[in-house]
């Protein structure tokens, strides 16, 4: 059988992580694989034991636990011809769900893994992520927000409740008494979006914020990237417009446009707005504009 190195989350699910993790580790060794344990107090601690336990001789990195955890997954094998598996145990799990994984269910999530790796697994796009003037990146999967669906983010990331989708309309609740709309330059392939905007997404998936349909066309696999930005909406118009992006009605609005490009460079432009907020990519913090990503078709291997 396999060897796997598995990483949990303590604190996903609000706090469920370590259940489902002894429940995973008890149903892989149950089912013959050697598992090696790369938990960590701190996820910088655990990438750092999933990097280096990467390169002796596991067979696929299994993360448990929801996007954080897939996006340290993905920061330790893209680009590499080592498989991640994914239990999604989080509370988004938008990854999981983009992907058609199980979700909050250990067994069928391990049945998914071994006929992954069986099968070869499944070859998605990464996305390389980082200020334009360095050389370091870091790699996302799901969906970079640098607008106020990324403010949205950052307040329910302090949130402990409700659960899901629903944090996520509190948190924009939160933040839209201090709203104003941004100043962007986006220069893309083939184009150059400038303007006064509330929201700018580049998404390799098409959903984030715990099952919000952000750029309803966007594939995991097709080379490109869907950038979903929006005009200076009042504060009427957020709430008139974005409780739509559940189900994807928003790319319908006049002052929202879908853009696809292999390669973006995002700035702030203080000339049309207010300094955007820090980014977010598969809902962790990457940091402020400008930043430039860049797509690597087929650049990870998930198991599923």
């Amino acid at each position: 059988m396999s060897r796997l190195g598995v990483v949990v989350n303590p604190t996903a699910g609000r706090g469920r992580g370590t259940r489902v993790g002894a429940a995973v580790h008890a149903a892989l060794l149950r089912r013959g694989h050697t598992v090696e344990d790369l938990s960590a107090p701190s996820l910088a601690a655990a990438t750092a034991r999933a990097r280096h336990a990467a390169v002796t001789g596991l067979d696929a990195i299994v993360v448990v636990g929801g996007d954080g955890m897939v996006h340290l997954g993905s920061n330790v094998v893209a680009d590499t011809e080592l498989p991640l598996g994914i239990v999604a145990g989080g509370t988004g799990n938008d990854v999981a769900r983009a992907l058609g994984l199980p979700q909050g269910d250990v067994e069928a999530s391990v049945r998914a893994i071994e006929h992954g790796l069986a099968r070869g697994g499944r070859r998605i796009d990464a996305v390389s992520v980082g200020p334009p003037e360095h050389s370091a990146r870091e790699w996302f999967v799901g969906v970079l927000s640098c607008g106020f669906d990324a403010a949205v983010n950052a307040r329910a990331n302090t949130m402990t409740w409700p659960r899901g989708s629903a944090r996520y309309v509190r948190a924009l609740g939160a933040e839209l008494g201090r709203f104003v709309p941004y100043g962007y330059k986006l220069t893309l392939d083939d184009a150059v979006w400038e303007s006064a905007g509330t929201l700018a997404a580049v998404a390799n998936s098409p959903v984030f914020g715990g099952g919000i349909r952000i750029a309803t066309d966007a594939r995991m696999d097709d080379g490109l990237l869907d950038v979903v930005v929006a005009g200076p909406f009042t504060k009427a118009g957020v709430l008139q417009v974005f409780p739509g992006a559940y189900r994807g009605r928003h790319v319908r609005h006049p002052a929202v446009q879908v853009l696809r490009t292999r390669r973006i460079l995002l700035e702030p432009d203080p000339r049309l707005g207010a300094i955007p907020p820090a980014a977010f990519a598969d809902g962790e913090r990457v940091g402020p504009l400008p930043l430039l990503a860049e797509v690597h078709p087929g650049a990870l291997t998930v198991l599923g």
